[in-house]
């Protein structure tokens, strides 16, 4: 049927779906030439993560497109839309934490993720930060030495910022434009790389600090005078333009492919990301699209970008609205040369690491299948229960695919019964999970575990028959010491002792963890949420409508009691507003 197929594809561009034996997309790629791409998975042979996707190859789909850029784009929303299991080695989940200046009349200074583009067009934006302690360190610096407004909400008296002079008191002082106007573009300069600004600004404090003899408030300005010094100062670099770059370095050895990416910011080098795959498409294509990816799900764009002389530079400025550039010589040429030296290096001390890790969580998931007599095992689903005496029922699904934790797959439920009735709470579970799977023609798991003994396993396997679903399903006991111990096996019902020196006993303890852990957490959220649902029942004046309003809005007890009166008002009428204020006020 593939060879039938295969004649008939063009030499074109294109996208293309393969598909498992259930026929769910497992791979999407793009290609100008896709006669030839196709050709190569089904007529080469093929090592590692490659050989491991023909196998599992028993159709495939194909998308003609009018260009390469149109088949980039198009593969981007493909694999959003289906999230394939191979594809999923391309997934960056880091944020970058930035530095915003608000766009008010008394501006703050945040710390954000992910900001919004649109919303945040008339705010000021710095970054990305290496992680979020360094910039809250800098947005910490900056509120020592200028006055700025800390908190969310005003106040009707000055808090303890105003008493220690690291507020002017914005909630009952009138601050003069000039002064909010000066100290904004001393604070941009600064953070678009004119340190000298903040310097010695520094100086002069630490110099007035020390003549009125406060010393330890002098020594605290030396402090942060060395900070800018030695650690800010480092990070510059030898290009003087001050534009705002990302650098592209890879390398590659043994079907692996190193990926360096390194950011300018203000004429300083912040940070940089790196990752390490094994390469399922071309050189090119696997460049091509890590780098579409990350531009993708990064909005914030720099002026440039320093890329190697293999990717399309035309198609990803065209796509991206970006300026890409190959330098062949100077200052770039040299910038890009780091990059690629720290792509090696990286590969050079990650790669042994890499091997290890996935030959042990191999080798645990051969010990399982060999086990459990199944023949292939890649995909997991386990599932745990929570409640408190009978009280916020919740129960939490989470992945493994290949041994590894695939969060976006996690799934959250909220269990309708609301009593202590662990058996029922999984059956109503596996019945809304498999249902969806059935309906929405969603992967199976190859295997299921649950959090429990033989009846939580019962529950399961009743679930699965009247859903005419044939899915393996195993329990997982902890010992009294509440370590995991065994495995309560497949029909007919035995119990499988794991030894605890395994690398499987290492893997389900892994699986067992991030289980729990995720449920719990649910549990906590659903649980504050009761609890101050349960206070807004009691209040005069809140209703059910109102109830919904706020915490819809709020949605945690803390949120709540950093709302003003004002803000309050906008959901309750004021003497309620007034009165619940009181409540929560009085609350610890």
């Amino acid at each position: 049927m593939i060879d039938q197929k295969l004649a008939l594809v063009p030499h074109q561009p294109g996208c293309y779906l393969m598909k498992d034996k259930n026929g769910i997309i497992i791979y999407v790629g793009k290609s100008k030439n896709l006669k030839n791409r196709l050709s190569s998975y089904f007529k080469s042979s093929h090592t590692g993560k490659t050989a491991m996707l023909v196998r599992d190859i028993v159709d495939f789909e194909y998308i003609l497109t009018s260009s390469e850029l149109e088949a980039l784009l198009l593969e981007i929303n493909l694999i959003k839309k289906h999230d394939p299991k191979y594809n999923i080695l391309l997934r960056d989940d880091k944020t970058y934490p930035y530095i915003e200046i608000t766009n008010e009349k008394v501006f703050r200074l945040l710390v954000v993720r992910n900001p919004n583009i649109k919303k945040s067009k008339n705010t000021k934006l710095f970054g990305p930060f290496p992680n979020v302690t360094a910039a809250r360190k800098v947005v910490d610096m900056i509120n020592r030495i200028y006055p700025l407004r800390k908190c969310h909400t005003y106040e009707k008296k000055e808090c303890l910022y105003y008493h220690i002079h690291e507020c002017l008191g914005y909630c009952t002082k009138q601050v003069d434009d000039e002064t909010m106007k000066t100290m904004r573009n001393e604070i941009v300069s600064f953070l678009n790389g004119n340190h000298a600004i903040l310097t010695n600004k520094l100086k002069n404090l630490m110099e007035e600090s020390s003549s009125k003899l406060q010393f330890e408030k002098a020594l605290e300005y030396k402090e942060l005078l060395d900070y800018i010094t030695v650690t800010l100062e480092r990070q510059k670099v030898e290009l003087d333009d001050n534009l705002d770059r990302d650098i592209i370095g890879y390398y590659t050895e043994k079907n692996y492919l190193s990926m360096q990416i390194l950011f300018i910011r203000g004429g300083k080098l912040l940070d940089h990301s790196s990752a390490l795959f094994p390469m399922i498409d071309t050189l090119e294509e696997e460049i091509t699209t890590y780098i579409s990816k990350f531009y993708d799900k990064h909005k914030m764009k720099p002026n440039e970008v320093l890329v190697p002389d293999i990717v399309n530079k035309n198609m990803l400025s065209e796509a991206f609205d970006l300026k890409f550039v190959t330098p062949i010589r100077g200052k770039k040429k040299q910038m890009l040369n780091l990059a690629t030296e720290n792509a090696k290096n990286y590969f050079n001390e990650q790669f042994t690491f890499m091997i290890q890790d996935e030959e042990k969580t191999m080798g645990a998931i051969k010990t399982l299948e060999k086990l459990l007599h199944i023949d292939t095992i890649s995909r997991i689903e386990l599932f745990d229960n929570s409640n408190l005496f009978g009280d916020f029922n919740v129960s939490g699904m989470v992945v493994f695919i290949d041994g590894k934790p695939a969060k976006n797959e996690y799934r959250k439920f909220k269990i309708t019964k609301n009593i202590n009735d662990d058996y029922g709470t999984m059956r109503e579970v596996i019945y809304r999970r498999y249902f969806r799977v059935l309906k929405d023609h969603l992967a199976p798991p190859n295997l299921i575990i649950v959090d429990g003994g033989i009846g939580q396993l019962n529950a399961t396997r009743e679930v699965l028959s009247s859903l005419n679903l044939n899915i393996p399903t195993v329990g997982l006991k902890k010992n009294e010491k509440h370590n995991t111990s065994e495995l309560v096996g497949l029909h007919p019902i035995q119990v499988i002792p794991v030894d605890k020196k395994s690398s499987l006993f290492l893997l389900l303890t892994k699986m067992q963890d991030e289980m729990h852990n995720f449920t719990i957490n649910y549990h906590r959220q659903i649980r504050s949420k009761g609890a101050l649902a349960s206070i807004l029942d009691n209040i005069e004046g809140i209703g059910e409508t109102r109830k919904n309003k706020l915490l819809k809005k709020y949605k945690t007890i803390s949120k709540m009691k950093e709302a003003s009166i004002e803000e309050l008002k906008e959901i309750l009428p004021e003497e309620v507003s007034i009165h619940f204020k009181e409540i929560l006020n009085s609350m610890k």
